[in-house]
């Protein structure tokens, strides 16, 4: 009788959700947003898998008092384009801040994560608040300090 000793280990994956809650308040951006993709594909954990998802979901808050080095608070750009001739927008990082300070961390964290259906689940995953209320404390975050 022969037997395989090659067999592929897959991981099953817990039920529990882990809720997380980081706070963005005089944080850099790619260094946050570099470990909270990092969380959020699962590779703070022993069983991380590259292909499965877990069961982890972040909550960001104080999205309106990120920090970035340099000048990149008046010459970094966020383009968005309608579709249409003449339909292209920019903004620069401080008008964005002011006025939608969430989508600065989420267009961060979207380009870390893979671009793939996995990608979209993951970033799915992802709250982000641009002060301290958050409608999530039923789910008893824990909180996380990311240096």
């Amino acid at each position: 009788m022969f037997i395989n000793k090659n067999e592929t280990h897959i991981p099953k994956i817990n039920n529990n959700i882990n809720w997380y809650i980081i706070d963005a308040k005089d944080k850099t951006l790619g260094r946050l947003s570099s470990k909270i993709a990092s969380i959020l594909k699962g590779k703070n954990n022993i069983s991380y898998t590259s292909y499965q998802e877990n069961n982890i979901k972040i909550i960001v808050i104080n999205s309106a008092q990120i920090k970035v080095t340099g000048n990149k608070n008046k010459f970094k750009t966020y383009k968005k384009h309608s579709g249409k001739p003449g339909g292209l927008k920019i903004k620069t990082f401080n008008e964005l801040q002011q006025k939608m300070p969430n989508k600065i961390i989420e267009h961060s964290i979207k380009g870390m994560l893979p671009k793939n259906s996995l990608g979209r689940k993951l970033f799915k995953k992802l709250k982000v608040y641009s002060n301290t209320n958050h409608p999530h404390d039923g789910q008893q975050p824990i909180y996380l300090e990311i240096n």
